[in-house]
């Protein structure tokens, strides 16, 4: 019964997820950017744009030139969270790649270094006064349900380990529509739970800065406001019927 019920969730939940983040990326293309406000000193050419989009999404620049301790715990965390999303195609591949079987003894400490990385930005919003001012309860409640997956995996590590093979059976099974049992695992049954739970509410949530960064016109655009005239598309049609 427990993993009909995982089966069907994950099924809604990875619709969801799909669908939610396709209208929000639909939302953000069409939102008009009438204004010319590139944050400078910026590129004037594509390349450069592109190069600037390239380093901020990799590397973090604004925040590293804004605050290096914040970049510090912010590169922490997402850095070893891509590496441990990474290590978990070994629960969809079958065989599994030879690059993820590289990866699977980097991914494992990844997802220590992930936990500590989290910490370190809730402790942030708790003690640094101008932070605390401005975080909502929905910043704290997304910080909690990452720590509390990534301490439920590495609990399953480190502490009770699970049967890794039925979970991936499970996860192979769902893929081709073919339901598998799951182990009886408590710390399991919560590390799915809250999974789930995150895939839910990406969407609707501030995590959905990662194709959000992508549509920010303080990052995307050329400085180039003397070269050339800044027109919204939804405004071309005023300038002809003028």
């Amino acid at each position: 019964m427990a993993s009909i019920v995982f089966a069907i969730l994950f099924y809604l939940a990875t619709l969801l997820l799909v669908v939610g983040v396709l209208f929000r990326i639909s939302t953000y293309a069409g939102t008009p950017a009438p204004l010319k406000i590139p944050t400078t000193p910026a590129p004037t050419t594509t390349g450069g744009v592109v190069l600037r989009m390239t380093r901020e999404v990799l590397f973090f620049e604004s925040l590293f030139k804004a605050n290096l301790w914040t970049w510090v715990l912010g590169w922490l965390f997402h850095g070893s969270l891509a590496l441990v999303i990474l290590r978990h195609l070994r629960y969809f591949t079958d065989p599994v790649w030879d690059w993820v079987a590289f990866i699977q003894p980097f991914g494992m400490y990844a997802g220590i270094t992930m936990l500590l990385g989290l910490c370190g930005l809730w402790a942030r919003r708790l003690f640094v006064e101008r932070i605390r001012y401005i975080s909502t309860p929905s910043d704290h409640l997304m910080l909690l349900l990452l720590i509390g997956i990534a301490a439920s995996g590495l609990s399953m590590k480190f502490i009770a380990h699970t049967d890794v093979i039925s979970v991936k059976n499970f996860f192979i099974g769902l893929m081709r529509f073919d339901i598998k049992p799951l182990p009886a695992d408590p710390l399991l049954v919560v590390h799915l739970s809250l999974v789930v739970l995150l895939l839910v509410v990406f969407p609707f949530s501030k995590l959905l800065h990662a194709p959000g960064v992508f549509f920010s016109p303080t990052r995307n655009q050329k400085d180039d406001p003397r070269e050339r005239r800044h027109i919204a598309p939804w405004a071309k049609s005023f300038e002809v019927s003028e």
